[in-house]
């Protein structure tokens, strides 16, 4: 999860109105939230980190996890006596519950002075110059991208890049079709200039976006392009050093994405792969249109291609209808895969998805399931991270540690290492061999 207080960067400028984005859910609106900060940026607002400091505040919000619509209301009552108290502050509410809830939450809220949904952020200039309250939750003819300014310097050697939006799955849980729209792809020739321009700007590690990230069909040389030939062409790129993707979903998983992950050693060996539930009666309600068994079939195929490959999830206990021996499927899908990680989180009807007008399974019963699902999680994450000692690794250093002569970066499978290294320097791609291993982390040596 993104730390809603991590403000993106703004260059400083004399008199310039100050900006804070308070950001909840995916990478996703990480990556939003920075690119709604440049777009403002230019329009002459600069960061900051508290909303008490703020002419304008952004919450960008996410409607997957629980109560998304309260906890955005609780922020909006907490900002209303700053308002009262600085009238000329404006307030926006971005993100998906913005889409689905736009209306709504103008009418709930008087002090929000603009509405507007995911694909409409790059309007946000004519919004903020708009009197009274306005709204724009559209699916624009346009595409954003050709309206938003160029990347700036990003904050390290890390980088999110958005390449398809969107979802065409309409799973029976999920507002993303609805707030997000039907799957789009960036053309792959803007990708790799946009990619260029970050490495150029010092990033090293590139994280490519999307919904469904696998069912990238972007217009290229030749035709259009899936992920896997995107991320060849990507891996080409002098001074890229690394090279992910998320999230993907298991239907749009092709032979040569598999293959890449086998022979492309900028792809690092990472996959964050929902399944959201192990039992095929509870995966065709949700309708997920694949088994258990073809997700297992799918893991065994990434791991003969790339050995070392730790894999992610995510998972739904207690989706209505679903039984004690559906949840026992769920346990003995995790025990066969054995993740590295994963996210789990007890089901939350969002209106007007399919499974909410079913009737959920006892809350007390959900709670003390989801409890023995993430007991089990947790124990196969701490012995992923043991298994780590002892290893040698590379590390991409993004910020000193708090201790003298530490560095701190992300591992080739996404673990956060701490190395003793008191020449290390940000940006820098080294091997290290880990020491020692906790619950989130792990202690390493430079080699």
């Amino acid at each position: 999860m993104p730390d809603p207080a991590k403000q993106p960067d703004l260059p400083e400028t004399p008199d310039a109105k100050k900006l804070f984005i308070k950001t909840y859910g995916c990478q996703m609106n990480v990556y939003d939230s920075e690119r709604m900060a440049e777009t403002l940026g230019a329009q002459g607002y600069v960061a900051t980190d508290t909303a008490e400091d703020a002419d304008m505040v952004l919450i960008n919000t996410c409607h997957i996890r629980e109560k998304a619509s309260e906890k955005l209301f609780s922020d909006l009552g907490r900002l209303r006596p700053l308002k009262l108290a600085k009238p000329g502050m404006k307030i926006g509410v971005a993100g998906c519950v913005a889409q689905a809830e736009g209306a709504e939450i103008l009418r709930r809220a008087p002090q929000v002075d603009l509405v507007v949904g995911p694909q409409s952020y790059h309007r946000l200039p004519q919004m903020i110059r708009a009197e009274g309250q306005v709204i724009d939750t559209d699916f624009p003819l346009e595409d954003k991208f050709d309206h938003l300014p160029e990347r700036k310097a990003t904050r390290g050697p890390s980088a999110f890049l958005t390449v398809q939006e969107g979802c065409d799955k309409f799973c029976a849980f999920c507002v993303v079709p609805y707030t997000r729209g039907g799957e789009v792809s960036r053309p792959a020739t803007r990708l790799l200039a946009e990619a260029r321009a970050l490495v150029e700007k010092g990033v090293r590690d590139i994280t490519l976006l999307g919904q469904n990230v696998n069912a990238y069909h972007g217009a290229g040389e030749g035709g259009d392009w899936g992920l896997a030939r995107l991320v060849r062409a990507l891996a080409r790129i002098d001074g890229l050093q690394r090279i992910r993707y998320m999230t993907s979903h298991p239907n749009d998983m092709g032979d040569d994405l598999i293959a890449a992950h086998g022979d492309e050693p900028k792809l690092m060996p990472y996959l964050h792969l929902p399944v959201q539930s192990g039992s095929d009666r509870i995966l065709k309600a949700m309708n997920r249109k694949h088994t258990a068994a073809q997700y297992l079939a799918l893991i065994e195929r990434f791991r003969a291609a790339r050995p070392d490959i730790l894999l992610t999830s995510d998972f739904i206990v207690g989706f209505p209808g679903e039984t004690d021996a559906d949840f026992e499927d769920t346990l003995a899908l995790v025990r066969a895969v054995n993740y590295g990680m994963a996210y789990s989180f007890k089901y939350s009807a969002r209106p007007g998805t399919p499974a909410a007008e079913k009737p959920g399974v006892d809350s007390a019963v959900a709670d003390e399931r989801l409890q023995r699902l993430q007991t089990l999680l947790t124990e196969q994450q701490q012995a992923a991270q043991q298994a780590m000692v002892g290893r040698e690794v590379g590390v991409l250093y993004d910020k000193p540690g708090r201790m003298p002569g530490q560095m701190v970066g992300k591992s080739d499978h996404l673990h956060a290492v701490h190395v003793a290294d008191a020449a290390g320097q940000v940006g820098e791609l080294v091997r290290v061999r880990v020491t020692a291993a906790s619950t989130n982390s792990l202690a390493a040596v430079r080699l």
